[in-house]
């Protein structure tokens, strides 16, 4: 397992948009757990393949405490919603940075396994805002673009000034 590197807000690679994954082979559950070791090194509870780098519909969520209850959604697409809840979000690509997101509170969501294998799940709570906040990801959006345009601009400067000075 090899730890990737998370790009950070505002690099523009953040805003390009995933491609479906077609392969489901040993190279696939490798990403995984490369992106698995790199999500729980930095004290994630998700993480988009996008945001290392890799353009595809790959991502992994583990909400428990004791991160070992890992899941994988590739190709995933949200199918249906409702409620709304408003929560605060973080996230890797803009660490130390947290701000009141509105999501859907209930979400259906279809997606592949690591075999390619089909489901449809549905999720609520901190489980459906991650999942929304990583398939973002897969579609070129970071949580910071819900805000205000004022919001954004500071966290722009902010980023580009703590990764400037590294």
């Amino acid at each position: 397992m090899a730890l990737l590197e998370i790009l950070h807000f505002p690099d523009p690679r953040l805003h390009l948009k995933a491609h479906l994954v077609k392969s489901f082979d040993k190279e696939l559950k490798k990403l995984v757990d490369d992106m698995a070791q790199t999500m729980y090194q930095n004290d994630g509870i998700g993480l988009a393949a996008t945001q290392v780098n890799i353009q595809k519909r790959l991502i992994i969520i583990d909400v428990s405490k004791s991160n070992d209850q890992l899941l994988v959604f590739v190709n995933p697409e949200v199918v249906s919603r409702s409620g709304e809840v408003i929560g605060e979000e973080g996230c890797l690509s803009v660490p130390g940075v947290y701000d009141s997101v509105t999501r859907s509170e209930n979400i259906s969501v279809k997606f592949q396994d690591l075999e390619g294998n089909i489901y449809t799940k549905d999720y609520t709570g901190l489980m459906s805002v991650c999942v929304q906040h990583e398939i973002d990801h897969l579609d070129g959006k970071v949580f910071v673009e819900y805000l205000s345009s004022l919001k954004q601009n500071f966290i722009k400067k902010k980023m580009k000034k703590i990764f400037k000075s590294q």
